[in-house]
């Protein structure tokens, strides 16, 4: 499995809006699968949180986000779901936010939204990108079968429902 070096030259690798290669993706999805497994379909934050919603593959948005509310894991976040879909860039999105997640599990929380599941990936654009930019389609079915088990909704200081 990777261990903490790896995951951070991933980070900074994907910070500039690269892919990673698709072996490695199948390492990263494990290993968030692991930790997500251990996460509740409630999910505890504690504040403060800076509270982000649909990113839809604007890879340059997350960015400004990031520049704006600063960057992990300095800043806790929690990201609300729908990473992919509709922008250009939704493979290296939701790469770089499952990567942040397994490595600042306590700073970055990521939720499920709309989506992720398979159906609405096959329509909207995620399905087609993984396949154009990986030639199959591993990838999309890595992601997707990681949706599963992302939690449904995160409740801030047991006092802010967000889903």
């Amino acid at each position: 499995m990777a261990d903490i070096a790896e995951f951070d030259s991933w980070i900074q690798l994907l910070l500039g809006c690269k892919q990673l290669p698709e072996n490695d993706i199948k390492k990263l999805c494990e290993k968030a699968r692991e930790i997500l497994m251990e996460e509740s379909n409630v999910q505890g934050v504690k504040a403060p949180v800076t509270v982000c919603g649909d990113i839809h593959g604007q890879f340059h948005d997350l960015m400004e986000l990031f520049k704006i509310g600063g960057n992990s894991p300095d800043t806790n976040y929690l990201f609300m779901g729908d990473y992919v879909d509709r922008g250009y860039y939704s493979v290296e999105t939701v790469t770089l936010l499952v990567a942040l997640k397994v490595r600042f599990p306590n700073r970055v929380t990521i939720l499920r939204g709309n989506h992720e599941s398979r159906q609405i990936t096959q329509v909207y654009g995620f399905y087609d990108e993984c396949l154009r930019k990986y030639g199959n389609a591993n990838i999309w079915k890595y992601f997707t079968d990681l949706f599963d088990y992302l939690p449904l909704t995160a409740l801030v200081e047991n006092q802010v429902l967000c889903c």
